[in-house]
C-alpha cells in the first residue's frame, strides 16, 4: 500500500523509511543471492545495520541505544527490508522478538552486559524454544534444566532454530517442572559455551540466506547470573511476549504481498500473449483488483493494530487474527502472482519464485494458522475445555 495512502506516519517515520531503504539497496540487496546460496547471511550486517541505528531502537540511553519506544520504525523496517533487502534477513527477530526478553526480564546486570551488543550488532540473537516433538505444544518440551544450588544444568535439543548458525546468544525455554508440567525457565545461553552444540544449517523450502539450525545442550552449566526472569514463570513470559512477536509477522507478510504484487504488476505490463500485455486481460485486471483491495483492507487493519500496541493496548487475540489474516492472505496473493508470471514465476531468476517459497512458511511460526483460530475462537467463548468443566 503507498504510505502517502496511510495515516499513521509522520515525517520523521518517512525520513527513516528513505535512509533505511537506502541501506537495504547498498548493503544487503547486492548480496541477496550470494547469501540464498551460502545458506546464512553474513554476520557482518548486523554490525553495518548497528552502525545505522537500525537495531533494538527501543533500548534506553544507558545500555547503548536511543531509546525510541516506537514501533512504527520497527515496521518500516520490516516493510523496506521485504521489499528492498532479503525476507531471509531475520533482523526484526533479533530487535522485536527475541530482544525484548531482555530488556523486560533482565535484571540491571543482565541489561548492562549484553543490550549494548544487541544495540551494536556485536550480539546477535536466536530464541531456542521449538523441539522436534513439540512447537506450540509448550506442555511437550522434553530440554529440561536441573537447579544445581550456584548454577543450572541444561540438557536436551532444539530445532528450526532461526539464527541458529550466526547467532551467538540464545535464550533458551526448558522445564524446571515436573515434566508434564507447564513450568518452564527461560536461560541465556552464550555461543561459546562448553556443552553448547550447533547442528547442521538445516535444508528448507524457503528463506534459504536464513540460517535454521539444530541445537543440542549437553550439560550446560548455565549460572544463575543468566537466568532470565522468574525459572518457574517462562510459560507465562512467553505468552506474554507474543502478542508482539505475531504483529511483527503481520507486519512482513504484508510488505511481502505488496511486493510480490509490484512485481507481478510490473511483469504483466511488460510481457504480451496474443498482442497484448498479460495486464491488459480483464479476468487479470480483476485479480490485480481483487489483490490490491484485500492488501491494502489488511493494512489499514494492521496499521491500527500497531498504534494500539504502541498505546499498550494490543491484546493476544487481536495480534492472532492479524498474523492468521495476513499469512492467509499472503498465501494466496503469492500463489496468484505466481500463476500470472506464467511459466517466468517458475524460475528462480524471477524474485516471484522465491517470495512464493519464503511465504509458505508465515501460516505456520509464530504459531500456525489453526493455532490461531483456536485462538480466536476461544476469545468468542468457544471453549470445549470450559465446557467440559462445566458439565
Amino acid at each position: 500500500m503507498p504510505t502517502q495512502g496511510r495515516t499513521i506516519f509522520e515525517e520523521e517515520h518517512e525520513m527513516f523509511r528513505d535512509a533505511t531503504r537506502r541501506f537495504l539497496q547498498a548493503e544487503v540487496e547486492p548480496h541477496r543471492d550470494r547469501w540464498a546460496e551460502q545458506g546464512a547471511v553474513d554476520p557482518e550486517i548486523y554490525q553495518k545495520a548497528g552502525e545505522q541505528g537500525l537495531l533494538c531502537m527501543w533500548v534506553d540511553e544507558q545500555y547503548g541505544g536511543p531509546g525510541i519506544k516506537d514501533f512504527r520504525y520497527d515496521q518500516i523496517f520490516d516493510e523496506e527490508n521485504c521489499r528492498y533487502g532479503d525476507t531471509g534477513l531475520f533482523i526484526s527477530l533479533h530487535n522485536r522478538i527475541v530482544a525484548p526478553y531482555l530488556g523486560a526480564l533482565g535484571t540491571e546486570e543482565q541489561k548492562t552486559r549484553y543490550l549494548p551488543g544487541c544495540v551494536s550488532g556485536e550480539t546477535i540473537l536466536g530464541i531456542a524454544m521449538t523441539e522436534p516433538g513439540a512447537g506450540s505444544d509448550v506442555a511437550g518440551m522434553k530440554t529440561r534444566a536441573e537447579d544445581k544450588g550456584d548454577h543450572y544444568l541444561l540438557n536436551g535439543s532444539k530445532t528450526y532454530i532461526s539464527n541458529g548458525i550466526i547467532g551467538n546468544l540464545f535464550m533458551v525455554a526448558a522445564k524446571t517442572g515436573a515434566p508434564e508440567s507447564r513450568q518452564l525457565g527461560l536461560f541465556l545461553v552464550e555461543g561459546d559455551t562448553p556443552g553448547f552444540k550447533r547442528g547442521r544449517n538445516l535444508a528448507k523450502m524457503g528463506l534459504k540466506s536464513q540460517d535454521t539450525a539444530e541445537l543440542f545442550f549437553d550439560n550446560v552449566e548455565v549460572p544463575k547470573a543468566n537466568v532470565l526472569g522468574d525459572s518457574t514463570r517462562g510459560f507465562y513470559n512467553l505468552m506474554k511476549f507474543l502478542a508482539e512477536e505475531r504483529l511483527m509477522n503481520a507486519v512482513g507478510n504484508l510488505a511481502m504481498a505488496d511486493a510480490a504484487l509490484d512485481l507481478t504488476l510490473d511483469f504483466a505490463r511488460e510481457r504480451k500473449v496474443f498482442g497484448q500485455t498479460v495486464a491488459d486481460f480483464q479476468v487479470n485486471r480483476f485479480k490485480f483488483a481483487d489483490m490490491r483491495t484485500g492488501i491494502d483492507v489488511a493494512q489499514i487493519f494492521v496499521d491500527h493494530c500497531v498504534m494500539a500496541h504502541n498505546r499498550g493496548e494490543l491484546t493476544p487475540e487481536t495480534a492472532a487474527q492479524a498474523k492468521l489474516f495476513t499469512s492467509e492472505l499472503l498465501g494466496r496473493t503469492v500463489d496468484e502472482c505466481v500463476q500470472l508470471h506464467g511459466g517466468a514465476g517458475f524460475m528462480d531468476e524471477y524474485r516471484i519464485s522465491r517470495l512464493y517459497r519464503d511465504a509458505r512458511i508465515a501460516r505456520i511460526y509464530a504459531g500456525s494458522s489453526e493455532v490461531m483460530r483456536e485462538i480466536v475462537a476461544r476469545s468468542m467463548g468457544l471453549d470445549p475445555r470450559k465446557k467440559a468443566a462445566a458439565a
